[in-house]
């Protein structure tokens, strides 16, 4: 029967749960960086609500620069809903003839 010294024991398992907690730091810290993305803390229809309160009314622009300046306001988004209209406007053509 093969002896090993209590103490390599003791080494592999806090090598063991220094990797895990590591591991499980990196993929609990991507899942909350992706729920922020998703579900941003703040949105258009709470800044909307805001401005509604303060007894003004919000024009996009107004909205737009709120969001850009707290770094929600990603060009990237407005981008895909643009080629989604674009594809949709498209798709209304082709039924149309």
């Amino acid at each position: 029967m093969l002896q090993v010294d209590w103490y390599w024991l003791l080494i592999v398992g806090f090598v063991c749960l220094a990797i895990g907690a590591v591991v499980g730091l990196l993929v609990m810290r991507a899942i909350f960086n992706k729920q922020l993305k998703d579900n941003p803390p703040i949105n258009r229809n709470m800044i909307r609500a805001m401005f509604m309160q303060m007894g003004r009314k919000p024009s996009e622009k107004d909205i737009t620069r709120v969001m850009e300046a707290m770094g929600q306001h990603s060009p990237e988004n407005k981008n895909k809903k643009e080629k989604k209209a674009v594809k949709a406007e498209k798709k209304e053509a082709k039924k149309a003839k």
